[in-house]
């Protein structure tokens, strides 16, 4: 089974380049790590490459996320495994700022996947602006079939479950982070939002104040979540695409022991994977999402 560690980047076809690239340097926090003519490379302030922006005259959308694995993977055994799964992939050199090899395929609902091993550090920490975001934390997308998603990065690329919302909204983890893709369930397949992890709630205060500045509105938060348990902020960027930012996200520090680790506000103790009841059970406490955040 190939062993997806850690999300990488996340690539989005633009209309307006220039408008996003800013936004997400003066607001969101990242630096710019290369630019070329049609594309943008953003890290975050620990260098970690974290969004790629295309311009494109289509629609805007996320079409592609990476993932790395093990180091000491190779890539040709990749490409085996996959083609045991009936999966064609291609590789690639080059495709990205500190990314030398990548093998790239497509899921279940659509989305490109790219997988690199060897990367090598982005950005300087003393540039970062706004909110100054950690990382990429996870990314969240509707499908028309969450099983059949779900377990395709299961089975495929070795996620696990870390929880449920009733049986349409799935969250899968492939290091200790509570999650790091969740899939939904939806009539066509595309992003619902993608996430930044924050230092901390001191830091979601200073993350709230830039988008007041910003004159940029909050579509739901500041809430605590039950599954993950994280506080979260969400708010739609110039290209109507939804950002969360959050802190305090639970992690598994060791799976064998197959709880997360214990925290004051956990409702049970242990605080183990299981199915969310639907509905206002599933926050700890946080306003009701608005419009702006349940409009499609």
């Amino acid at each position: 089974m190939i062993k997806a560690r850690r999300i990488g980047h996340a690539t989005f076809d633009t209309t307006d380049l220039d408008r996003l690239a800013e936004h997400y340097v003066n607001v969101t926090g990242l630096v710019v790590a290369a630019r070329e003519k049609d594309k943008v490379f953003l890290s975050s302030k620990l260098g970690h490459l974290a969004v790629e922006l295309r311009l494109k005259s289509s629609t805007a959308a996320c079409r592609k996320l990476s993932f790395e694995v093990s180091g000491d993977t190779s890539l040709s055994d990749v490409e085996k495994e996959l083609t045991k799964h009936g999966v064609k992939s291609e590789r690639s050199n080059d495709v990205a700022p500190g990314i030398a090899n990548t093998l790239t395929f497509t899921d279940p609902k659509g989305t490109q996947v790219e997988l690199f091993t060897n990367w090598s550090s982005l950005g300087d920490v003393k540039q970062a602006k706004g909110a100054n975001v950690v990382k990429l934390g996870h990314v969240a997308y509707f499908t028309p079939d969450v099983k059949k998603t779900m377990e395709f990065y299961q089975n495929v690329l070795g996620f696990k479950v870390s929880d449920w919302i009733g049986d349409f909204f799935v969250f899968m983890r492939c290091n200790p982070d509570h999650h790091t893709v969740n899939f939904m369930h939806g009539d066509d397949a595309r992003l619902h939002h993608m996430a930044f992890q924050l230092d901390g709630w001191d830091q979601m205060k200073v993350a709230c104040d830039v988008l007041g500045r910003n004159n940029i509105n909050l579509a739901w938060g500041p809430v605590r979540h039950g599954p993950g348990h994280n506080i979260a902020t969400y708010y739609r960027n110039p290209d109507d695409h939804i950002i969360e930012l959050f802190c305090d996200l639970d992690i598994m520090i060791d799976e064998e022991l197959g709880y997360f680790d214990p925290r004051p506000w956990h409702r049970d103790n242990p605080q183990k994977p299981k199915v969310w009841e639907p509905g206002p059970s599933s926050n700890i406490w946080g306003p009701p999402p608005s419009e702006a955040f349940t409009r499609k």
